[in-house]
């Protein structure tokens, strides 16, 4: 008797072990194929037979196309330090200020597929860019030779956080104290900015100087700042400092005139020089400016924030 019982036992379990071998679930990734054919077109606003390099305006309607992709970033000026977007859509609207009249930018996109596949492509990019500034602006920015900025900390403000849309124009968010972080991040105050104006060519520059370090976060939030590391919280990080040249254009935010603003941008070309604060974007709206004091609002490091910083005259 014992030894059917055994007997029946092992018949048993060899039988729950076949079910169970035949119920096991089997899994695959697929086929893991990289994104192809990719397509970047370029509409120039306001192109036509008289003006073949757009109106002017800079802006280009840009659309990318591509078979197993999932998403796209883009790099829209690979002759210039690398500073790549995440696109949200495959269509985007650029302007293409950082130049004043005709110029060739090359535009770089990558596609990213199932399980990290990527494909690239450029295009080259040829389109107008006119914008002459009010004269008060550049006298008082720059005192048509040379003039350098920090930024304010004795008065409450001088860095604060809004929405970025277009209907709000000041810092609801948060607005820092007076002497705010002096405790933490004095290198956001000892940082100098210096507007240069090259009569003879009708050039502008800009040099930063950072003897205690650049005010910002790191790795991409930083905008390419050489010598940022990765990854860390907001603070003061070694940074050699940088010239490089800008331009003026118009305002991009859509913020109205009457917020105020006076409609002008300054367009910094690069990734070696920043304003204040070391954010992602490279154009800053000039929304007020008198020979002395400058109020600036640029986007911010995080998607739909606006950043303001509120400069003087370095005494």
């Amino acid at each position: 008797m014992k030894k059917n019982i055994n007997y029946f036992l092992g018949v048993f379990f060899v039988l729950l072990l076949t079910v169970s071998s035949c119920s096991e679930e089997t899994y695959s990734l697929g086929d893991l194929t990289a994104p192809s054919n990719i397509a970047i077109t370029a509409d120039l606003v306001g192109k036509d037979a008289s003006h073949p390099n757009g109106d002017g305006s800079g802006n280009v309607k840009i659309t990318i196309t591509a078979n197993n992709s999932l998403g796209y970033k883009i790099d829209y000026d690979a002759n210039d330090s690398e500073s790549w977007n995440i696109l949200s859509s495959n269509v985007v609207t650029k302007k293409f200020d950082s130049k004043l009249g005709v110029n060739t930018y090359r535009v770089t996109v990558v596609a990213s597929g199932a399980g990290g596949t990527t494909s690239t492509t450029t295009k080259d990019i040829t389109v107008r860019y006119d914008y002459t500034p009010d004269p008060a602006i550049v006298t008082n920015l720059t005192n048509n030779a040379s003039k350098t900025w920090i930024v304010d900390k004795s008065v409450s403000g001088h860095l604060g956080v809004g929405p970025w849309e277009a209907g709000s124009a000041t810092p609801v968010w948060w607005a820092a104290g007076v002497n705010e972080k002096v405790a933490c991040c004095n290198c956001f105050y000892t940082a100098s900015f210096t507007f240069a104006k090259d009569a003879a060519s009708g050039t502008y520059s800009l040099t930063v100087a950072t003897p205690d370090g650049a005010f910002t976060k790191t790795g991409a939030l930083a905008g390419g700042l050489p010598g940022i590391p990765a990854s860390g919280d907001e603070g003061c990080y070694a940074y050699a400092g940088g010239t490089s040249a800008f331009t003026f254009g118009g305002s991009t935010s859509g913020v109205a005139a009457s917020a105020p603003s006076t409609q002008t941008n300054i367009n910094l070309a690069g990734v070696n020089t920043f304003i204040g604060y070391g954010a992602t974007q490279k154009s800053y709206e000039i929304m007020t400016i008198t020979s002395s004091t400058m109020y600036l609002r640029v986007q911010g490091t995080e998607t739909g924030n606006a950043w303001y910083l509120k400069m003087i005259p370095k005494p």
